[in-house]
């Protein structure tokens, strides 16, 4: 771990708005918020830009950032607590382990914005919008509980077409080029690190909203 990385992840412990691998919370979220806001979870969130700009937009909601790199959600964090928001917490855990750390019917809303698309077939599995990640979110989900989807990679829009027809899932909203849309959403106006270097590459943004029904297995 370079110094800074490891200056970041050492102040970062002391951060009141990041919980490290914490298990604790399960079930009693609106504990840590104080409040019995609904809850919306950015998964892979990166450097947590979406959970920022969501919370700005939206302060009587609560935003969770979840990923597994500490660097990253460092400069989320810090971000948060500049900006003094009190909607904002961050989770530094694997997204395979979601339930362990929210009990069903716990979270409103998912976010995934610009996640790895695993583009080899043999990997998709690991793709943020395969069935065994949709079970998981099932899981947690209150009904009629939302995903969102914002990718640059045609594949796994494609691919999560594929998956809601497959489920049987509720398709709400589906964009194929979000910059070209006439009017559009302001939550589609936040813009990720790498969407602004997709977008300078001329790469089209593209974005899903689906629901989750039924029960986990």
């Amino acid at each position: 771990m370079g110094k800074s990385k490891l200056k970041h992840f050492t102040e970062m412990l002391s951060f009141p708005n990041v919980l490290q691998q914490d298990k604790t919370h399960r079930g009693r979220w609106h504990t840590a918020f104080a409040n019995n806001h609904p809850i919306t979870l950015e998964l892979a969130c990166g450097k947590g830009e979406y959970t920022v700009g969501l919370a700005q937009l939206h302060p009587h909601r609560n935003f969770i950032g979840i990923d597994i790199k500490g660097a990253r959600i460092y400069t989320g964090a810090r971000r948060a607590l500049d900006l003094k928001l009190t909607n904002v917490l961050f989770l530094r855990t694997q997204i395979d382990h979601l339930s362990e750390y929210f009990a069903p019917q716990e979270v409103d809303e998912i976010w995934i914005t610009f996640p790895d698309p695993h583009l080899r077939l043999g990997k998709a599995r690991r793709r943020l919008t395969s069935p065994k990640f949709i079970d998981i979110y099932r899981s947690i989900l209150k009904d009629g509980g939302m995903v969102n989807l914002k990718t640059d990679s045609d594949v796994l829009y494609h691919y999560t077409l594929d998956v809601i027809h497959q489920l049987g899932l509720p398709l709400h909203e589906k964009i194929d080029n979000v910059y070209a849309a006439p009017s559009r959403d302001p939550q589609l106006d936040i813009r990720t690190y790498y969407e602004s270097i997709h977008l300078a590459a001329q790469k089209t943004i593209k974005y899903v909203r689906f629901g989750i029904t039924g029960h986990s297995h």
